[in-house]
């Protein structure tokens, strides 16, 4: 039987301001058993979110894709992204839209307009201390912030996701979200996202991934769930049938993320409930998509 993907591309993002990157790395995986490989950004200085928007947009072989970050906001709990907002979009697709509208004049894919908006910025945690008037539900139990229904199944997973409203501390992927989105909006229909769209029979397909996550359902153990030398990473490459990568010591987390998980979206992606998790409606999927794993 001819596999259903030919490779499998893991993608740890960056929020960070600047024209490239460090923080960004890019493994691929062949379908097989064969040791994932970092792909070397075009610069020695990082990637260039548009380089990587480049590369998705002219992938020929049929790729898994997973992105490390947030393809959409909380929907569920309050009926919209942002209540009592007018601008408020209907879906995940419209979101995309209007992040990349009122972020227009950003370069490097950077999304500092949006959080500087007077309306938007009222939805963000901005700092220690500095946070909108709408950051939190009312009544809302804690001060973490608004959660998606696929983060919700992250924690029941053993990790410990952070709002995407949440713009502060080290955890914090609001920005590589709000990042993410302005690509996703940019790659438009050519390369579906699931589950915003429907997964295709055939060709690639984009996934929101949480690397913590892949690395906890990959075997790696204990409280921590970053890897940072090569023989932990090759003890948990072997745990997902994968051979070993090359390399002592140190290595970095970012490329340990993408190596680990481009075998973990390999190992994994033909389970069939992964793709049908119960709490995965189509209301949910039109509007604030899925983790990839989360169930």
């Amino acid at each position: 039987m001819t596999p259903r993907f030919a490779q499998f591309l893991a993608v740890d993002w960056s929020g960070a301001k600047g024209p490239r990157q460090k923080g960004i790395a890019v493994a691929l995986a062949h379908a097989g058993d064969g040791a994932p490989v970092l792909l070397p950004p075009p610069d020695r200085k990082g990637w260039a979110r548009a380089e990587v928007l480049g590369l998705l947009s002219g992938l020929e072989l049929p790729t898994l894709v997973g992105l490390d970050l947030g393809i959409s906001l909380p929907f569920h709990d309050a009926g919209a992204f942002f209540p009592g907002w007018d601008a408020s979009p209907a879906d995940a697709r419209g979101l995309w839209a209007l992040v990349d509208s009122l972020c227009a004049g950003d370069p490097n894919l950077e999304a500092g307009s949006l959080l500087a908006h007077p309306e938007a910025a009222r939805y963000f945690r901005h700092g220690a201390g500095s946070e909108g008037d709408r950051f939190l539900l009312p009544g809302a139990a804690t001060r973490e912030g608004r959660f998606r229904l696929a983060e919700a199944a992250q924690r029941q997973q053993g990790v410990r996701p952070v709002s995407n409203f949440n713009l502060v501390g080290a955890a914090q992927v609001g920005k590589s979200s709000l990042t993410g989105m302005r690509m996703l909006h940019r790659i438009g229909p050519r390369l579906p996202v699931w589950p915003v769209d429907p997964l295709p029979p055939e060709g690639s397909v984009v996934t929101e991934i949480y690397t913590s996550m892949a690395a906890r359902l990959g075997g790696v153990t204990g409280t921590a769930t970053k890897i940072r030398s090569f023989e932990a990473l090759n003890e948990a490459l072997d745990r997902l049938d994968s051979h070993p990568v090359s390399g002592t010591g140190a290595i970095d987390d970012h490329s340990a993320d993408a190596l680990l998980t481009a075998a973990w979206l390999r190992r994994v992606h033909h389970q069939r409930e992964l793709w049908h998790p119960p709490a995965l409606t189509p209301q949910v999927a039109r509007t604030e998509g899925w983790t990839f794993g989360a169930f």
